[in-house]
């Protein structure tokens, strides 16, 4: 028998094609940690949870949509998306958008950023997809690091980017090159 505190959760992160028993209620209060912590993804304050459901039922829905859940002991702590270009759009087909990333603060310190991050970034490949775009708010520093960590380039900053407590927040720009497609940006970090 193990010493207190040596218990370790089962982690796993996987795309979530459906909702089961529970997901969208663990999916709605995960966002709602992390939104109230300051890492929503656009919303400052939770909304209420009709609204929030809606939207999670809505993304499954959307065919360039995909959600990757990130799970803590069979629940789930946290998500990404990954947005792949409408068929319309045959300049940017070889494209894809990393967003509405978040991991609810009681999840924190398990890898699983990383690894949220690594699964969008597999989907995208097994798309051909070959660049993935992403924005975030400078204040998202702990975001910032693990899309540097995973090889992110900036290449743009928005002094204007969002406005959050009677305040223009700056938003930053990057990249990551899928295939080795040879794109950098000097100067940028």
């Amino acid at each position: 028998m193990g010493e207190p505190g040596d218990f370790e959760p089962q982690t796993a992160v996987e795309q979530l094609t459906e909702f089961n028993a529970g997901d969208l209620h663990d999916l709605c209060d995960a966002a709602d940690a992390a939104i109230s912590d300051g890492g929503g993804f656009g919303w400052l304050k939770p909304p209420p949870r009709h609204v929030m459901e809606t939207y999670w039922k809505g993304v499954l829905l959307v065919p360039e949509r995909e959600i990757h859940v990130a799970r803590v002991d069979g629940t789930i702590a946290g998500s990404a998306q990954l947005q792949r270009p409408p068929k319309n759009n045959e300049a940017q087909a070889l494209t894809g958008q990393l967003t509405t990333f978040f991991l609810a603060p009681w999840a924190r310190g398990h890898g699983l950023a990383q690894r949220l991050v690594e699964s969008v970034e597999a989907a995208a490949r097994a798309a051909d997809l070959r660049v993935l775009n992403l924005d975030v708010r400078e204040t998202q520093e702990a975001a910032i690091q693990v899309y540097k960590r995973r090889g992110y380039q900036r290449w743009g900053t928005h002094p204007h980017y969002a406005w959050v407590d009677g305040r223009w927040i700056t938003g930053y720009f990057y990249f990551k090159d899928l295939v080795g497609n040879g794109a950098t940006v000097p100067g940028e970090d």
